[in-house]
C-alpha cells in the first residue's frame, strides 16, 4: 500500500514531470507579459509575446529574406544531421577502437585530447581557407563539434565493460567478432547513446557559428542577420525555434534511450 501511494505521489512520473513543465512554461510567459505591459524594457529591445507569435506567422507565410521559416528550418536540420551523423559514425568507429586497442588508444588520444578543448570558432578561419564557403564547410565545423564527444563517451563506455564477462565469454568458446557483438557493443551502448545525446546539444550551439560562415540562409543565419536590423522580435522567434528543435531532437534522443535501456529508469 506504501509502495502503491508512493508511486501515485511521485513527481518523477511522467504526468507529473508534464505538469511541472507545464507549469515553469506558463510562469515564464507571465514574467514575459508583465515585463512588456510596464514597459519595464522597451519594446525595441524585448517585445511583447503577441508581437512575437505575429511575427512568428508572417515568417511561416511570408518567410524572410528568400526563404520562410520552415525552409530556414530545413537547411538548419540538414546541416546539423550531416555533421552530427558523419559525427557520429566516425566517432562510435574510432572510440571503440581506442577502447579496445591500447595501441590506438595511445596514437589517437593525444590528438583528440589536443583539439577537443579547442572552441569550435576556431576553426571557422582555417575551414574558410581549405573548403570555402559553401555548406561543406559548415558541415565539417558541426562535424568537428560532435566528433570527440562520442569518441570520449565510446571509449568510456567500451572500457566499463566488466573484465568478468569478457573472460566469461572466452572461456565459453565465444570469438573476437562474436565477443565485440554480444559482449562490448551491448555493454558500450549506454555511453554511446549519453555521447550522441551530449553531441546533438553541441551541434545546435554550433549551428549559428557555423552559419556565420558566409550563409544566406538557416535559422542560425535568419538570427544573426535580423539582429543587425534590430529585429529582436525575429530574433526571439528563431532563438525559440532552435531551443524547441533541440529539445525535440533530445526528447527523441532519450525515447530511444528509454526503449533500448528500460533499466535504467528515465
Amino acid at each position: 500500500m506504501m509502495r502503491e501511494n508512493y508511486k501515485y505521489g511521485d513527481i518523477s512520473s511522467t504526468s507529473g514531470k508534464r505538469i511541472f513543465s507545464f507549469i515553469s512554461i506558463i510562469i515564464i510567459l507571465i514574467v514575459w507579459i508583465i515585463l512588456c505591459e510596464l514597459k519595464i524594457v522597451p519594446e525595441l529591445f524585448w517585445p511583447a509575446p503577441s508581437s512575437v507569435v505575429k511575427q512568428f506567422v508572417q515568417l511561416t507565410v511570408q518567410g524572410y529574406k528568400g526563404h520562410t521559416l520552415f525552409g530556414h528550418i530545413g537547411i538548419s536540420l540538414y546541416r546539423v544531421m550531416a555533421g552530427f551523423l558523419s559525427g557520429s559514425v566516425l566517432g562510435i568507429f574510432v572510440g571503440m577502437s581506442m577502447g579496445i586497442n591500447k595501441k590506438v588508444r595511445a596514437m589517437l588520444d593525444p590528438v583528440i585530447e589536443l583539439y577537443r578543448p579547442v572552441p569550435p570558432l576556431a576553426y571557422i578561419p582555417i575551414i574558410i581557407i581549405w573548403l570555402g564557403i559553401t555548406d561543406v564547410s559548415k558541415i565539417t565545423l558541426l562535424f568537428l563539434a560532435s566528433f570527440a564527444v562520442i569518441v570520449i563517451n565510446t571509449r568510456a563506455g567500451v572500457q566499463s565493460v566488466p573484465l568478468e564477462k569478457l573472460r566469461a565469454a572466452y572461456s565459453l568458446g565465444a570469438r573476437p567478432k562474436q565477443v565485440l557483438r554480444f559482449v562490448i557493443l551491448p555493454n558500450a551502448m549506454p555511453g554511446i547513446v549519453t555521447g550522441m545525446r551530449v553531441a546533438m546539444g553541441v551541434c545546435w550551439g554550433t549551428l549559428v557559428a557555423a552559419e556565420m560562415v558566409a550563409a544566406n540562409s538557416g535559422i542560425g543565419w535568419m538570427v544573426l542577420n535580423a539582429s543587425r536590423y534590430l529585429r529582436t522580435d525575429i530574433v526571439i522567434v528563431g532563438i525559440i525555434v532552435m531551443g524547441a528543435l533541440g529539445y525535440g531532437l533530445d526528447v527523441f534522443l532519450r525515447y530511444i534511450e528509454k526503449k533500448v535501456f528500460p533499466w535504467r529508469g528515465y
